[in-house]
This record gives structure tokens, sequence and C-alpha cells, in this order.
């Protein structure tokens, strides 16, 4: 053999792996995940969502490949991101919350779409039934505005002098929007004064902290992607006015809210990874029904209950499933 076919066949042995990898990438079905928030603020649930998808059988960078997109609270990205991954041709795409659902269901109506949080999928026209959803969209529903009384009860055991509520919530999600109704009714029943203030952007916080100034003694807080991203902001403001808050979610009494009860978030995406590896595996989206929670948490930080000047009584405590210290 002549030096030259030599190094010529080496050469090309050489380069056969690297062809062979790059033919197995580019044969690989892709996820799209569009995370309404940021990657720290959605670490927990993004870990979850990647664990479960391994014990699946679904590794990324070798069985799948992921895009993550991110919109860092802000909603006009939505759009835009669903586009974006539509146009990558993904095989599927994951996100959470209504107003992004509802953006990559007006991108496609042929790619899969997996939410693994929607509060009211069938209130908001994302599915036509929680049974049958039909179309190219299903997921899990959180029942956010099912759980507002109980929210409240939980608040007046920690706020026993509770009369004044302010709910401040970004009335361009409608999520929040139906919420807010289920939680006005429910003070109501209450007999609690209640002052609502409306937030589209992040520069709105301030101004209705400012509003609420003596005038509230709790907030609530209904949860969605501006308050994720925002959160560590929203609780420095409440912490400094004084107002005990509750939320729907861990990573904002993580984040010195003072309570949390509502789905686990993780369990959900979790729960999310098993849709796509049903979809992925041939699965249509409109024949697999849209479930619901089956783990709920009640979070303290007691650390902010002591700077609030509220003493928690010992029976809520033990009812708790975890106490922030």
């Amino acid at each position: 053999m002549k030096r030259r076919d030599f190094i010529t066949l080496i050469g090309g042995a050489a380069a056969w792996p690297l062809a062979a990898r790059a033919q197995r990438l580019a044969k690989l079905q892709t996820i799209g995940f569009l995370g309404e928030s940021t990657p720290v603020a959605q670490s927990e649930r993004t870990a979850a969502f990647v664990q479960r998808l391994r014990e699946l059988g679904w590794i990324e960078g070798r069985t799948v490949a992921i895009e993550y997109r991110w919109a860092e609270g802000r909603s006009e990205r939505f759009a835009e991101i669903a586009t974006e991954l539509v146009r990558l041709k993904v095989d599927v795409i994951v996100t959470s919350s209504t107003p992004a659902v509802i953006a990559v269901k007006q991108a496609t109506s042929v790619i899969p779409i997996v939410f693994a949080i929607a509060a009211d999928p069938v209130g908001t026209g994302l599915v036509a039934s929680l049974a049958r959803p039909g179309g190219n969209v299903t997921g899990l529903s959180i029942q956010s505005t099912d759980l507002a009384a109980k929210r409240l009860a939980i608040l007046r055991e920690v706020v026993p002098g509770l009369r004044r509520l302010a709910i401040i919530a970004n009335v361009g999600n409608p999520a929040s929007a139906l919420e807010i109704g289920e939680v006005q009714a429910a003070a109501r029943a209450l007999g609690l004064e209640i002052t609502t203030l409306e937030i589209r952007r992040a520069e709105d916080i301030a101004p209705a902290f400012e509003a609420i100034e003596g005038r509230a003694d709790a907030v609530y807080i209904p949860t969605e992607p501006l308050v994720l991203t925002n959160r560590v902001r929203i609780n420095t403001m409440a912490l400094g006015a004084r107002l005990p808050t509750i939320y729907s979610g861990r990573e904002y009494v993580e984040s010195a809210g003072l309570m949390s009860y509502g789905p686990n978030r993780p369990d959900l995406f979790r729960r999310a990874a098993e849709f796509v590896d049903k979809i992925l595996r041939g699965a249509k989206p409109g024949d697999i029904p849209v479930e619901q929670p089956t783990k709920f948490d009640l979070v303290i930080n007691r650390t902010t209950a002591k700077a609030l000047g509220l003493t928690i009584p010992e029976s809520f405590l033990l009812r708790a499933d975890e106490v922030i210290e």
C-alpha cells in the first residue's frame, strides 16, 4: 500500500466516530423547553423534569436533545420563543403557566405541547376537557382557583387579627384573573376588606406596595412568571412594609415569603416528563387525559414570621410539610 493511501485510510477511520456521532445527534428526538422565568428560578423544577426523563431512558445529549429558552418573566417573550421552537421543528414543546401555553398553542397546532402547570386549562380554552383534551395539548392542571379559600383560612390562622387583605396580581395572566375572583369571593365570605392591585411588569411592583401602605394586614399573591422572576423584590418590599404574604409554591417562601400552600411544583415537572415520554413513543397528546396534583405542600418561613413579629402556633408548625428557618 502506498504511504499516501495509508494516511488517507487512517484519516478516514479517525473521522468515522465523529461522523457517526454527528449522525446520531442529528437523529435525536428534540424537546423544546420554554421556561417562563429564569434558569435559576426554575432550577428545582427543571432538575426534576430532567431526572425523570433519565429514569424513563431519555438521557439529555445521548438519547434526546433539549432546546432550552427562557422568557425571564416577560410575557411578551412567549410568542417569540414559541415561534423559534416551532421553526426548529422540535418533537414536543414543554412549558408552564397559562400565558406561555396559550402562546405556544397559537404558534402551532401540529407539534405536541405538554404543560407542567396550568391553572384552569378548560376554563382558559387550552383543552376541550380534562378527560379528552383533543388537539395537540395536554398536561397537568394545578387547581389554583379551588385552593384560594384554603389559603385564606391558613393565613387567618397565622394572622389572627386579619381584617384587611390586599391582592397583588398580574391581571395580564388569565389564570391570575380567575384566581383573583376566587380570592375575592372567599375574602368576602370571611368578612374581609379587600384591596386589589394590578401589576403587569416589574416596574409596577413598588407602586403597588406603596398603594397598600397602611391599608392591609396581609397580602395574597397569585403566582405566575412575573411574580416568580421578581419574588425576592416582592418579599423584600413586603418585609419592609411588615406585611405577611401567602403564595402557592415553596420557592416564594424560600425567598423570604411567609408561607405557601399548593401543589408541589417539582413533582408536577416530574410528571410532565412522563407525558413527554408517552408522546415521544408515539402517543397523541389529545388522547392523554389532563392530570391533577396529588402532592400538596404547606410551607412556612419561621425567620420571616419572627421578623414580622408573628407567633406561629405549635399545632400549625406540626402540620407544615416544611418549616424554613
